[in-house]
């Protein structure tokens, strides 16, 4: 049987990770990421995500879509035409399939993501 899942109410432990050497762009922050929720097909992920300040660039795969709500702090995200947007606490934004671009962390953030990377056959 399924059951909701309250994100206060896991115990889930955190993974710690930095952005590749080969992606950094600025500082090297780390981030750590709670995925409390991975449906049965691997499709789905859902979850908490911190980061200290920094940026680094990210390739979004063809059948990856991202969208989150940020908490605490602020982002902004630069597409590969130079477009910025900014994303502060309270606000949301989906990072769409196939993005290229920048992700910086303009203020150490957090944010809740779920993020849908659909398989293909």
């Amino acid at each position: 049987m399924s059951s909701i899942i309250a994100f206060a109410q896991q115990t889930t432990q955190p993974e710690y990770d930095f952005p590749r050497e080969a992606r950094r762009l600025q500082g090297k922050p780390q981030r750590t990421t709670w995925n409390h929720f991975t449906n049965h097909s691997g499709e789905v992920f859902a979850g908490v995500w911190a980061c200290e300040v920094g940026s680094w660039r990210i390739e979004f795969g063809a059948d990856e879509d991202e969208f989150f709500f940020v908490t605490k702090g602020r982002c902004r995200i630069i597409d590969e035409a130079g477009v910025a947007v900014d994303c502060a606490a309270g606000e949301s934004l989906v990072i769409p399939a196939g993005f290229k671009g920048v992700f910086e962390v303009l203020e150490p953030m957090e944010k809740h993501y779920v993020i849908v990377e659909r398989k293909t056959a």
